[in-house]
């Protein structure tokens, strides 16, 4: 239970301010298609994501647990780092829109979006971390669907009041406990 709400609460604060967010963002002002916006999003994300979970399960059955430990740790401290750096969203993934439907500009701009983000990247350590891939899916969709439906149905307006430096920063924070933790092996000792 706890990779499940963990990759919940890590992506959906991750996602905050994140490219992908600012293309549900973008999506939505020039389609106003929501639920196809939506579903666009739920899919893209399940297969990443799906895929980032087997990358890291498989690297949990590779890997030293030593090393692992190690590789984790600096990667939610270098994921903590990168949170408080701002995404901007790139216009050519949005031109896909132009040649497929709603459903699929929106799946297609956003399965190449994630690949290399931050988000995607979490979900590997995550999987790695906990070798529970299938509840870090879970988790992560669930966090991409809780920053970004918002966003869908809001837009605009919606961004502009939400404070992204401190969830930048919160983010961050828990990134980087997480790779403080994972180093002093601190889930050894309960």
């Amino acid at each position: 239970m706890d990779s499940l709400l963990i990759s919940t609460g890590v992506v959906a604060l991750a996602e905050m301010g994140d490219k992908t967010q600012l293309l549900a963002f973008f999506l939505a002002a020039r389609f106003k298609k929501p639920i196809s916006i939506i579903l666009g999003i739920l899919a893209a994300t399940i297969i990443n994501h799906g895929l980032a979970s087997a990358l890291g399960a498989w690297i949990t059955s590779m890997v030293n647990p030593e090393v692992l430990r190690w590789i984790l740790g600096v990667s939610f401290i270098g994921m903590a780092i990168w949170a408080l750096i701002p995404d901007k969203i790139e216009e050519e993934e949005t031109q896909v829109a132009k040649h497929l439907g709603v459903f699929g500009a929106t799946f297609i701009t956003f399965f190449f979006a994630e690949m290399g983000d931050k988000t995607q990247l979490a979900t590997i350590a995550l999987a790695a971390h906990y070798a529970a891939p299938l509840a870090v899916v879970m988790g992560t969709t669930l966090g991409m669907l809780i920053a970004d439906v918002p966003a869908v149905f809001v837009g605009n307006q919606f961004a502009a009041k939400i404070p992204m430096k401190l969830i930048h920063s919160i983010a961050a924070a828990i990134f980087a406990i997480m790779g403080v933790l994972t180093l002093l092996e601190v889930d050894k000792l309960f």
